[in-house]
C-alpha cells in the first residue's frame, strides 16, 4: 500500500466518523422530541452501514500503520473508549428503561465521543 491509500482510508474513517456521530446525534434528539422517526426504515439501516465502514476502515489504518489495540497505548484507549461508546449508545436509543435514563447516557455518550476523538488526534490516552 502508498501512502496516498492510506490517506485515502484515513478520509474514508473520518468522514464516517463525522457521520456516525451526526447519526447519533440526530437519533438522540429524535428519541427526546419525536421517537416515531426511530421507527423509518433507513433510520434503522444506514446507521449499521456506516458504522460498519467505520470499523472496517479503522483496522485498515490499524494493519497499515502497524499500530495495534494492546500494543499501542493510544488505540487501546480508542477501543475501550469505543465499547463504553457503544454500551452508553445502546442504553440511549434502546434499552433505556425511562426517558431521563435514555437522556443521561446520550449525553455521557458525547463526552466518550470527545474523549476518543482527543485520543485519536494526540495518540495519548492521556488527553486531560
Amino acid at each position: 500500500m502508498t501512502g496516498m491509500e492510506y490517506g485515502e482510508i484515513k478520509a474514508v474513517h473520518v468522514t464516517c466518523v463525522a457521520a456516525s456521530y451526526g447519526l447519533f446525534v440526530g437519533r438522540g434528539l429524535w428519541m427526546m422530541l419525536k421517537p416515531e422517526r426511530l421507527q423509518q426504515h433507513w433510520v434503522r439501516i444506514v446507521p449499521h452501514v456506516v458504522d460498519t465502514l467505520l470499523l472496517i476502515s479503522a483496522a485498515a489504518l490499524a494493519y497499515l500503520s502497524h499500530q495495534y489495540p494492546g500494543v499501542d497505548n493510544w488505540l487501546t484507549a480508542k477501543v475501550l473508549g469505543l465499547l463504553c461508546y457503544i454500551i452508553l449508545g445502546n442504553v440511549a436509543l434502546k434499552r433505556g428503561k425511562t426517558r431521563q435514563t435514555r437522556i443521561a447516557a446520550w449525553i455521557a455518550a458525547q463526552g466518550v465521543f470527545a474523549y476518543i476523538v482527543l485520543v485519536a488526534l494526540t495518540r495519548s490516552p492521556l488527553v486531560f
